[in-house]
């Protein structure tokens, strides 16, 4: 046994991140052993050498951030040193063996990505100790030698013995074993042993069972997905998510088991990739290996998922800086997600291939019950694809490139790779006289009206930059990312998201979920102007200006171009320009003050505004994530558009505070109907006017119970999951004193409990009545079996008996991953909005102590706080607050509002210093 690896696998220096002799000096180590060390020298001495080489490696790397090749060959030579020291150590110093017999030959083999010579910082050292029989009692002392050294040098070592038949038998019954042994790679010992398996491999286990490999392989890629999530999701796992280092590996594992390659360049011949392909290829992997390697190095172990806070130091690590009103962590992760789909089309034209020469089977329903679907002239089928029949034919006239995606929706099919291959490389065709020319128009707007699913449509044309070409502005927003935690899509997916909503409410599929929106469309609006707007109402992201503004001017040269009139431009301009009026309307805003809706309907106009705007806002906040809309925006979205509505048809004197109010004494007297008369005076007399039109009937049905029977000092409170709007409802009444406000937020957020909503209303004859809207951390109404407990923790707050301050601080942290995030904080004084209130509207980076900080800060400014409006987008948070002054006025003086602004900045400050500690 004298083949060893400091010998064999020194490679040139050209192709490692930096000198191998910086890596791993042999010399020093050849010195070493000729001294005769003892094991606990060696590991010392193996321990300094690693540390030495993995500095030279990041030094290296860290001056050259995308060079990801020569830094995993590096990692991999590094490896083979100290597995080959471990080795030699265990044979030639602990286990002496000069003459072994035949049965004791033992070969070291590499297996998976060590295998495949893909080593990132801390990846997993897997080992295949071959033997020719049955293991020998010398072979097993020098494998379990050579182990002990590589875990006393924190290696993480996967290993297997096994003879031959072990290795034929096991791989027959594990796809991933079989994956493994694919590429092996001999290390050193007996190099015989190691050509033995190699041949058995190929002609006993691969030969003739290709196409089960591939249908096992699809199937590990379709349940990893589904694992990790689709390639759009904003925290990406670098290794296992889709258009990920494994995809690319998998491509690869296919290639070389058929095919028999030993690189992925030798794909190019065999007509299973094209130059340009591979060369896409080449760089995807190069970008993801060069993400993979920063992150375990920053992380300083094995990560592989990019997490927010992860996302901003490798962007740094990599070079990349704020430009152009972008962060450099949004640049960075909007190549990453071009590289991830540029691995997606990558994939869909490999397995094509294969389909073409029939070794991925179609699905057998497809085969045995699916009718084929007829193609126009033009156009072929094959395997279920629309095929271009004449490429040459096909290109003769450009607006063929636009016809085969309606086609293939009319149809119902996918197109076919060749024809995707075909348009990708003639987007140069796509010039200002087709996308003026009429039918071009008539064929995109066909798209997204006519065959009802338009997001099919629409992502195709995204992935093969076909959307980009024929609306230029788009292509600034394709793979874009917002560095924030409210939305889960990159800016391009979000929209596609959107127009899928919109079809799904056209479809009737939501009609359950969205009554108001599923009801405007049923009764008719302009779906070109919709469609449009929802396609553009996001164009403007990614720069310093406000993108509403800059959407909106973009919206004047691009619907014209797609065949608006002139009227219709207009209004998707108006669409665009407030497409968050709505949304911000009702969730940052008193929507019960009728000032509110006044102004919302002078802003909107017209009812046929109102549909649209709010059928845009629907699929808009829907499309932001899977979880974004829930009963509680639905609630206020209804709201708000009825009674502008009803404004709108019935003119604004039908929004007073006098209507709401003797309507809402109205209700409540009907539902206390078994109550003495004088009770039900006494109980109407006792509020005042905002107490009746902030809330509903039931909550003033609580309160009259509550307060019937109140002790003169007592403290009640009803806790009710309201699942209609996905909160709970905790009301309390108390004797009123200054910053009691301010002390039930402290209880609230103490137990944990979001805030949503909250109003805080006195009575004639000294008590408060406030009324909450709660959510448990993951945005849901507590169950009712956790109501006690709830009750319990609130009551021993208010009672003292836990000092809200002390006991917040543990609760009042910001988390590791959401560190990264920037929110600027913005305060603002509105008088304005409200007829009775100033609004001070607090737009800041959210934590959980936060609300109660700024009620305490503005109870002892002596403010008097009538309801809060609580706004949560991820990381950021908008609380509003309408308020007076001790004197029942509101803050006109722009010196008191700057005092009460610096009091409030003061305490958001202190308490971001207070969560970091």
């Amino acid at each position: 046994m004298n083949n060893t690896a400091l010998q064999a696998t020194d490679p040139p220096d050209q192709h490692l991140i930096c000198a191998a002799t910086e890596i791993f000096d042999s010399d020093a180590f050849h010195a070493l052993m000729a001294s005769n060390p003892d094991r606990k020298a060696v590991v010392a001495h193996l321990k300094a050498a690693q540390k030495a080489g993995r500095d030279a490696i990041a030094t290296a790397f860290r001056t050259a951030p995308f060079a990801a090749r020569p830094t995993t060959r590096s990692y991999t030579y590094l490896t083979d040193c100290l597995v080959d020291a471990a080795l030699h150590t265990a044979q030639t110093r602990m286990h002496p063996n000069p003459n072994p017999t035949n049965s004791e030959r033992l070969a070291v083999l590499a297996v998976g990505g060590y295998g495949r010579g893909e080593m990132a910082p801390f990846s997993d050292v897997d080992l295949l100790f071959l033997t020719p029989y049955k293991i020998t009692p010398w072979a097993e002392s020098v494998i379990e030698s050579t182990l002990y050294i590589l875990w006393d040098l924190k290696l993480k070592v996967g290993h297997a013995s096994r003879t031959v038949r072990d290795c034929l038998r096991l791989g027959a019954e594990d796809f991933t074993i079989r994956t493994a042994m694919l590429e092996h790679r001999f290390l050193f010992g007996d190099a015989a042993l190691a050509t033995k398996l190699d041949t058995k491999l190929r002609t006993d286990l691969f030969e003739g069972s290709e196409r089960a490999f591939i249908e096992a392989k699809l199937a590990e890629r379709d349940a990893r997905h589904t694992r990790q999530g689709q390639r759009y999701v904003v925290e990406p796992n670098v290794k296992e998510g889709k258009g990920g280092l494994r995809d690319l590996q998998s491509l690869f594992w296919i290639g070389k088991y058929i095919h028999k390659v030993q690189d992925a360049a030798e794909l190019v011949p065999l007509g299973l990739f094209t130059d340009e392909e591979f060369d896409a290829f080449v760089a995807a992997e190069d970008f993801l290996w060069a993400t993979r390697c920063h992150l375990h190095l920053l992380s300083g172990r094995a990560t592989e998922q990019l997490t927010f806070d992860m996302q901003v130091t490798v962007a740094d690590a990599m070079g990349y800086e704020d430009a152009a009103g972008r962060r450099g962590v949004e640049r960075f992760m909007q190549d990453y997600f071009l590289h991830a789909t540029e691995v997606g089309d990558l994939t869909r034209i490999f397995l094509t291939k294969l389909e073409a020469d029939h070794l991925k089977a179609e699905p057998l329903l497809d085969r045995l019950f699916k009718r084929k679907p007829r193609a126009k002239a033009g156009y072929q089928v094959i395997n279920n694809r629309l095929a271009i029949e004449d490429d040459a034919a096909f290109l003769t006239d450009k607006l063929n490139l636009l016809r085969i995606f309606e086609e293939a929706l009319r149809t119902g099919m996918l197109i076919h790779p060749d024809a995707m291959r075909l348009i990708k490389s003639h987007l140069d065709l796509v010039d200002d006289g087709m996308r003026k020319d009429p039918e071009a128009q008539r064929i995109f707007l066909d798209l997204l009206l006519k065959h009802g699913n338009p997001e099919r449509a629409l992502r195709r044309m995204n992935e093969l930059g076909m959307l980009a070409t024929f609306i230029p502005e788009f292509e600034h927003i394709v793979a874009m990312m917002q560095f924030n935690m409210y939305h889960s899509y990159t800016v391009d997916e979000h929209i596609i998201q959107c127009i899928a909503q919109l079809a799904m409410i056209e479809r009737d599929e939501l009609e359950e979920d969205l009554p108001v929106a599923s009801s405007i469309l049923k009764d008719g609006v302009n779906r070109k102007v919709l469609y449009v707007a929802l396609l553009l109402h996001d164009i403007g992201k990614g720069r310093e200006e406000d993108h509403s503004i800059l959407g909106a001017q973009m919206v004047r040269k691009i619907a014209p171009r797609l065949g608006l009139k002139q009227d219709e431009v207009d209004t998707v301009e108006w669409l665009v320009r407030y497409h968050l009026l709505m949304s911000d309307m009702a969730q940052k805003r008193d929507i019960a003050d009728p000032r509110t809706v006044r102004d919302f309907a002078k802003a909107v106009q017209t009812v046929k505004r109102l549909d649209l705007l709010c059928v845009l806002t629907v699929c808009d906040i829907r499309g932001v994530g899977p979880t974004t809309w829930n009963n509680w925006k639905a609630v206020l979205i209804r709201a708000l558009y009825r009674q502008t509505r009803r404004a709108l048809e019935d003119g604004m004197e039908a929004l007073t505070r006098a209507g709401r109010g003797a309507e809402a004494k109205k209700a409540l007297r009907a539902e206390l109907s078994d109550w003495a008369r004088k009770d039900v005076q006494t109980e109407v007399a006792r509020h005042y006017d905002a107490y009746w039109q902030g809330l509903h009937v039931t909550a003033h049905l609580v309160f009259a119970n509550l307060l019937k029977n109140i002790g003169e000092n007592e403290i009640v409170m009803d806790l009710h999951p309201d699942e209609d709007r996905d909160a709970t409802r905790a009301c309390f009444v108390m004797p009123d004193h200054p910053g009691i406000f301010a002390r039930l937020t402290g209880a609230l957020a103490l137990v944990g409990a979001n805030i949503v909503d909250a109003r805080s209303y006195t009575t004639s004859d000294g008590f408060v009545t406030d009324a909450f809207w709660i959510q448990d951390a993951d945005g849901n109404p507590y169950d009712a079996a956790r109501l006690p407990r709830l009750r319990k923790m609130i009551e021993r707050t208010l009672a003292g008996e836990v000092v809200t301050r002390d006991a917040i601080k543990d609760r009042d942290k910001v988390k590791k991953r959401e560190k990264a995030f920037r929110v600027p904080t913005h305060i603002t004084f509105d008088n304005e909005g409200s007829d009775i209130y100033t609004i001070i509207e607090v737009d800041t980076r959210d934590r959980p102590g936060l609300l109660h900080d700024l009620t305490r800060t503005l109870a002892a400014s002596n403010v008097y706080i009538a309801n809060a409006v609580i706004a949560t987008y991820g990381e950021q948070v908008v609380d509003t607050f309408y308020v007076k002054d001790m004197f029942g006025l509101k803050y006109y003086s722009e010196a008191k509002q700057k005092t009460l602004e610096k009091k409030l900045r003061a305490a958001i400050v202190e308490g971001v210093q207070r969560a970091a500690d």
